[in-house]
């Protein structure tokens, strides 16, 4: 008898969505036909490369061998980020030109650049982009407030949805203004005075704001739609991508979007206990946001930016009192609910890496960007697949030479065992594109096992 989805154990869970990538099928449930044999028997050994690596075994024949761009793609194929925010098509044109030209073993789709239009709707605060804030030629710059007051914290922990529509929303969204009218719905209860409730719904600023968020959910689904595409089209060419979603730390979510930097620094000293409250809230959301994520695309890799963990920000202590129990409790529900957390080590990671060793084996892929990766290997890398570290740096201003060198000291000192996916350390715009090539054809060449 077959086990029902929330009996089986996390390993098996994982083994079923991997199978579901060796085996895709398209929205209707018919097996994903590709465009010849070739490209599917390219798509199954690149998808059983990177399972393999992520299980901690040695791949069928080298070293993975990926990328992780922001806007670099769109640049090589001469095209502004700003244009690729905003024609949707050329965007995924551009993304297929730099796929086809490079071959990694797995991508991350064409969603980067994101949807201009959308952004625009709602009048969105928490960034500028490209041709709106900042030249169409360059990335995104992100524009950091307090979204959330100091003396908030009892709002957000009596109702976190209540506290985002109503308070959070409005100020980072400029067209939603017309949440902060509206009653918390657990007031909507019996007969007696019900119809009160429902009086802000006929107000005008509330009307208006769901007429924006109408418009702007029309965009995004043509967006999405676009992108969706954008990754079939791939796939039949023998081209997966595993990313299905993103989660945070609890701590960036605070820390990030909520409080920003000063306010979440502020607030350890002088209100620590309402922040760990906070902190704990936000672990089942956190949990049940990449879980679902998981369930729509099907795909199992749910991306962790970590941010304000990285050394220079938090002492050890607070780092171990704030940030990783509150992760780690993350990570373990990702883990326990099918998912493959995918977390970024952004800038250094030197002084945390002893605390964070004590996590699932064989369940997590994390992307080392400029922490020393021999010590990242000796600690999270016993029990992890790494991803990383070829600089931005290295890829934009040094000889392709250079990158071969450093790609073979990548290989020969962490690649050798498996659990290792050569790739870039950051998400960059601007790069070589002689550098990456060298990148992707040495490493396909000099990576294999020995």
């Amino acid at each position: 008898m077959e086990k029902k989805w929330e009996d089986l154990t996390a390993s098996e869970k994982q083994e079923v969505q991997f199978q579901k990538l060796l085996v895709p099928k398209d929205p209707e449930g018919n097996e994903v036909k590709f465009q010849n044999a070739e490209a599917g028997a390219k798509y199954k050994a690149n998808v059983t490369r990177i399972k393999d690596a992520i299980q901690m075994k040695k791949t069928p024949d080298r070293v993975p061998v990926t990328l992780f761009p922001s806007m670099f793609p769109y640049h090589f194929a001469g095209v502004t980020p700003r244009d690729a925010m905003y024609d949707y098509d050329l965007c995924v044109s551009a993304f297929k030109k730099y796929m086809l030209e490079f071959e990694p073993d797995m991508h991350i789709g064409a969603t980067g650049p994101g949807p201009g239009r959308f952004y625009e709707l709602l009048d969105y605060k928490l960034y500028a982009w490209p041709g709106h804030g900042v030249a169409p030629e360059h990335g995104y710059q992100y524009i950091e407030k307090e979204y959330m007051k100091e003396d908030e914290y009892d709002l957000l922990l009596m109702d976190p949805s209540f506290y985002f529509r109503n308070f959070y929303l409005p100020r980072a969204y400029g067209s939603l203004q017309g949440f902060a009218m509206l009653p918390p719905f657990t007031g909507i209860l019996e007969m007696y005075g019900v119809a009160f409730n429902f009086i802000p719904f006929g107000l005008p600023p509330v009307q208006e704001t769901y007429k924006k968020l109408f418009e702007a959910g029309a965009e995004a689904m043509k967006w999405a739609g676009t992108m969706g595409a954008c990754d079939a089209e791939l796939r039949a060419l023998g081209y997966p991508t595993i990313l299905g979603g993103y989660s945070k730390a609890p701590f960036d979510v605070l820390g990030d979007t909520l409080r920003g930097t000063r306010g979440i620094m502020v607030d350890m000293y002088r209100q620590p206990e309402k922040l760990l409250k906070a902190l704990e809230q936000q672990v089942p959301i956190m949990i049940s946001m990449g879980i679902s994520s998981m369930q729509q695309t099907g795909n199992p890799l749910i991306f962790i930016p970590l941010h304000k963990g990285a050394d220079g920000f938090l002492s050890d202590e607070q780092f171990k009192k704030f940030y990783w129990p509150t992760l780690k409790q993350v990570i373990e529900g990702l883990v326990e609910g099918g998912c493959i957390p995918f977390p970024a080590l952004e800038g250094f990671w030197n002084s945390r890496l002893e605390i964070m060793q004590d996590i699932p084996e064989g369940k997590t892929l994390w992307m080392v960007d400029q922490s020393d990766i021999a010590k990242v290997k000796e600690t999270i890398g016993k029990k992890a697949c790494l991803t990383g570290n070829v600089s931005s740096s290295l890829l934009q201003l040094a000889t392709p030479d250079e990158v071969r060198d450093y790609c073979k000291k990548l290989i020969d000192t962490i690649g050798q065992d498996g659990g290792f996916i050569l790739s870039n350390g950051a998400f960059f715009d601007e790069g070589s594109a002689e550098n990456i090539k060298a990148m992707f054809d040495f490493s396909k060449e000099y990576g294999v096992y020995k």
